[in-house]
């Protein structure tokens, strides 16, 4: 074989999602088809965007367009806006600027943890986590979400824990089920990986993957985990609720909680393992942007008007659906019981949705809420009569 063995396995864990964007790909010429799968914008980029892009195109000094590693502006901004969210003293030498969260996970997969180690990850999660651990030589270990509910498992979560367990990821808002946890549910997990990091004399760390932040519906609080465990990192993209996944801008942060010396260790490995990881800092106008970025945003309220759209004719027609609390997705179980089936007859009318075979869950679906309200109304009649043909029965 010509590959090392972490690319074969990076490889075969991605080979599914691989397989679906070149099905989706083979439909993106047709102007007629309805595609709720991955979180792209369906309209113009957001105005407060590309003005912040725009005001930062012309140099204004010889060195404008020179190496950039985290611009000194892109850390304060990131650290004010940290306190105004989170409520912990976060200071700019605790923010990492990356390409996106993709890049901040890589930094903390790379700072964290040894060849070999294991990381846990939530199962149904985002389907990149595995890929990228193998990558980074890594091993995953599932642990399973509460099959109901989706809130976290705890006891799923202990049973993955061993000996080798360096890294537990978590996510909330979660990607695919729009849940968010509670500050009691971040307790109890705190209680349980400080006993766990005793019984094995290792420190075990949270990664607390927050891309959707600042994507809630409802009111609902958002409390992170960096608050309650001292041992977390965080990383973030501004892709999500600038829906703009194509512009790489995102940061790694370190809770304040740390421990001062090895808080300190960390921050001077940010910048060496940044460059190590293949120079993983945003482009020089997305970091000059992000004081402007900072205060742009997708349409909440618009956003909220689609989950309810869609939510509700689709429980009104018997699919069962968990209500997103956060994110821009709708998780529901596939009627008939067969994600594949019901996503391949919902194609053959030009409908998209994924199948929750990427999240190994084949039992259930996913709808992106980026789509517009136009496409929405479209789509619903097929989603309905499909989902009648399946086995649904409307209320």
């Amino acid at each position: 074989m010509t590959i090392s063995d972490r690319a074969a396995r990076a490889r075969a864990a991605v080979d599914v999602v691989t397989a679906f964007f070149a099905q989706i790909q083979a439909a993106a010429g047709d102007p007629d088809a309805l595609d709720f799968t991955f979180g792209n914008p369906h309209e113009l980029a957001l105005p407060g965007l590309t003005s912040a892009m725009q005001a930062q195109i012309e140099p204004r000094s010889v060195e404008w367009y020179a190496y950039k590693t985290s611009e000194r502006l892109a850390q304060e901004t990131v650290a004010v806006g940290l306190r105004t969210d989170l409520g912990l003293d976060f200071e700019p030498e605790d923010i990492a600027m990356t390409q996106g969260a993709f890049g901040a996970l890589s930094l903390a997969f790379a700072l964290l943890a040894d060849a070999g180690d294991e990381v846990v990850i939530p199962v149904p999660g985002w389907f990149c986590y595995e890929p990228m651990l193998y990558a980074a030589d890594l091993v995953p270990m599932r642990a399973a979400l509460d099959p109901e509910t989706f809130d976290l498992d705890l006891d799923a979560i202990e049973n993955a824990i061993t000996p080798r367990t360096r890294i537990v990821v978590v996510n909330s808002p979660a990607n695919p089920t729009g849940r968010v946890y509670s500050e009691a549910t971040w307790r109890s997990l705190a209680d349980l990986l400080e006993s766990a990091s005793r019984r094995y004399g290792r420190r075990i760390w949270l990664v607390s993957d927050e891309p959707y932040r600042r994507i809630r519906f409802d009111g609902i609080d958002f409390v992170s985990p960096a608050a309650v465990y001292p041992w977390t990192v965080i990383d973030y993209s501004y892709g999500k609720v600038l829906l703009a996944p194509g512009q790489r801008l995102g940061y790694l942060a370190l809770s304040p909680l740390i421990p001062n010396a090895e808080r300190d260790e960390l921050r001077e490995a940010l910048f060496p393992i940044g460059l190590a990881i293949g120079w993983g800092f945003p482009d020089a106008v997305m970091q000059y942007s992000v004081p402007a970025l900072e205060s742009v945003s997708l349409d909440l309220d618009e956003l909220a008007r689609k989950r309810d759209r869609l939510f509700g004719a689709l429980d009104a027609a018997g699919v069962r659906l968990t209500r997103p609390e956060g994110t821009f997705y709708l998780w529901g179980e596939a009627p008939g019981g067969d994600a594949a089936a019901f996503c391949a007859a919902l194609a053959e009318r030009g409908v998209h949705v994924m199948p929750g075979t990427l999240f190994a869950q084949p039992h259930h679906f996913r709808m992106s809420l980026t789509a517009t309200m136009d496409m929405i109304d479209r789509a619903l009649p097929h989603l309905t009569d499909v989902a009648a043909s399946l086995g649904a029965t409307a209320r």
